[in-house]
């Protein structure tokens, strides 16, 4: 197998620490003891390379042999593929997490983004965007909790498709938005507390703070 080299910024601002996508890819990573490196792109000058890989000019992206995969769901599904930690065998199994991938990005990163936004902005006053985005997010994290309450992990056993909804959820719990729904904050706290997420979460911090 090649060694896998996962691409973040070399330095970010504090308050984005501990949640650059990367954390994602570096759990997954873990998760499953694939050999990997770290290398960095600039936070400041982002040049025509950095375009090459990642053409929105984000992190992170994955390295593997001849290939680079951006997008943090794209390689998460990737390293699902390369290891059955993170991806069971069988057709249903697989065909689950998928579904799962794709529902934290396209169902509940959706509202929990721009709401994140909001958040992060301090404009969180009555207006109708705000409560637009908070209807929003609401509406999803009620339908998450019926799901979470079922159930330890989203598809039988933990897989990637938890590395990604934890880490959604986990921007959420950031801001206390996961305080009526105990269900979604037991499962954050679950996921969180595994020690590959810790290991990541750990490097991540140590990487950026080293830039200083």
């Amino acid at each position: 197998m090649n060694q896998l080299i996962l691409t973040t910024y070399d330095w970010v601002p504090d308050m984005p620490r501990g949640f650059v996508r990367d954390l994602r890819v570096r759990w997954a990573l873990e998760e499953a003891g694939l050999p990997y490196r770290v290398e960095s792109t600039a936070f400041r000058d982002r040049q025509p390379a950095h375009l090459a890989h990642q053409p929105f000019g984000q992190v992170p992206w994955l390295t593997d042999g001849d290939l680079t995969i951006f997008e943090s769901g794209a390689i998460l599904l990737h390293l699902g593929e390369l290891s059955e930690i993170l991806m069971p065998t069988h057709p249903r199994g697989r065909s689950e997490v998928k579904e799962w991938l794709f529902a934290a990005l396209a169902s509940v990163e959706a509202a929990s983004q721009p709401w994140s936004f909001f958040k992060f902005s301090g404009e969180t006053g009555e207006t109708p965007m705000w409560k637009f985005f908070d209807d929003f997010l609401i509406h999803r994290l009620a339908h998450m909790e019926t799901v979470l309450a079922a159930g330890e992990w989203l598809v039988g056993r933990f897989s990637v498709a938890d590395i990604l909804m934890a880490d959604v959820l986990r921007l959420v719990d950031r801001f206390d938005g996961l305080a009526n729904y105990p269900a979604c904050k037991d499962y954050v706290g679950r996921a969180t507390d595994r020690p590959a997420f810790l290991k990541a979460h750990a490097d991540q911090m140590a990487h950026f703070a080293a830039a200083d």
